[in-house]
């Protein structure tokens, strides 16, 4: 068993292509290696599901850097529902500053929408060879009823509809939004990635935000992929440490004690925001 090892936090800000400044945090551990991770929709870098994965990859021995993409949490710029080509730019440009840096990307995780963002990134940059999807989705046209109502196309014809995440901030999904999401073909993006690039899915089986067909669809579409899907109850939560445990293997294989960590946010959408 490998036991946790001194870790010193540094609060940091990148400048992206835009000229903004994208606000993170890196978890040093004296390693050269390095996990990139990237929240979800509405949500930021300091939401519990980031900040556990870091805390667990840091036992591990592995540094960690989490930010907040343009317009979200600490970050500047405007908040964009359909901005996946912007989000793609603000992990490009994280990953150069870091290469700069002289530190090696071991992965890039995305939860969410961050996971369709890490998927649509392999499939434009080869800088990263390995790329973690939790939870992302595949077709950007589905879920939108469960995020806002059935009748969200007749009611953004009068004004930008309302988004709120767990923290209770507030996010105006304006039409020209909606389409710019509407119009991107994520799965058309994912055929191209290299079979040089290793990709893994995590997704729960009964995630009621995005489904689990669209980590399935992936192992389908990939080349180079491993699909682990987590058995899930709805009322009870379960505590799986083999999540966790997967992910550090995936990595390289480092082994760590982590039984009795929550993962069921790890693998839905649900409590951090949809995709």
């Amino acid at each position: 068993m490998e036991h946790p090892c001194d870790v010193s936090t540094k609060k940091l800000s990148i400048l992206n292509s835009s000229g903004e400044n994208l606000a993170g945090i890196l978890h040093d551990t004296g390693s050269k290696d390095l996990v990139i991770l990237c929240h979800g929709l509405i949500a930021s870098k300091d939401f519990r599901l980031l900040v556990s994965l870091a805390k667990t990859l840091s036992n591990a021995g592995l540094s960690t850097f989490r930010f907040d993409f343009s317009g979200n949490g600490e970050s500047e710029g405007k908040f964009e529902f359909g901005n996946y080509s912007k989000e793609i730019s603000d992990l490009h440009d994280v990953v150069l500053y870091w290469m700069q840096e002289g530190r090696l990307i071991k992965a890039i995780l995305g939860h969410s929408k961050g996971g369709s963002t890490v998927l649509l990134y392999a499939s434009k940059f080869k800088e990263v060879n390995m790329i973690i999807n939790a939870s992302g989705r595949l077709d950007l046209r589905t879920g939108l009823d469960k995020l806002f109502n059935k009748d969200f196309l007749d009611k953004i014809e009068a004004g930008p509809l309302i988004l709120k995440n767990s923290l209770g901030n507030v996010f105006h999904v304006t039409r020209e939004d909606l389409m710019q999401r509407l119009s991107i073909d994520v799965v058309a993006a994912v055929r191209t990635i290299p079979k040089e690039i290793r990709v893994l899915s995590v997704h729960g089986s009964e995630d009621e935000l995005v489904d689990v067909e669209n980590a399935i669809q992936c192992d389908s579409l990939i080349a180079n992929h491993t699909l682990q899907i987590i058995p899930q109850h709805k009322a009870t939560p379960t505590r799986k440490g083999g999540v966790f445990r997967l992910l550090l293997r995936f990595l390289g294989g480092r082994s760590v004690l982590l039984a009795g960590l929550c993962v069921a946010s790890l693998t839905s959408a649900k409590e951090w925001g949809g995709g």
